[in-house]
């Protein structure tokens, strides 16, 4: 399963697109984010992924889960949100 990364200044339409991108093409992608900012900033584009599949017929679902991510040698929880086809 592909990984996309979010930070907090990360562009929600942009983000959005390629999610829908993944999901038309593969059916599933994982959205990760580090962080309040990051966390806003992927559910903002995960709702705009949707409404960009659901007029071609793709329900697309999410479901969040906590991941452990290593950034700079330090061991930080991540927010996963697993974006699939229905």
């Amino acid at each position: 399963m592909e990984v996309l990364k979010v930070s907090s200044r990360s562009v929600p339409n942009m983000v959005a697109g390629a999610i829908s991108a993944v999901v038309r093409e593969s059916g599933s992608v994982e959205v990760q984010a580090v962080g309040a900012g990051a966390a806003n900033q992927a559910i903002k584009a995960v709702a705009i992924a949707r409404g960009y599949l659901t007029p071609v017929g793709i329900d697309m679902v999410c479901v969040p889960a906590f991941a452990s991510v290593q950034i700079d040698g330090e061991d930080r929880t991540a927010i996963k949100l697993i974006c699939e086809t229905r």
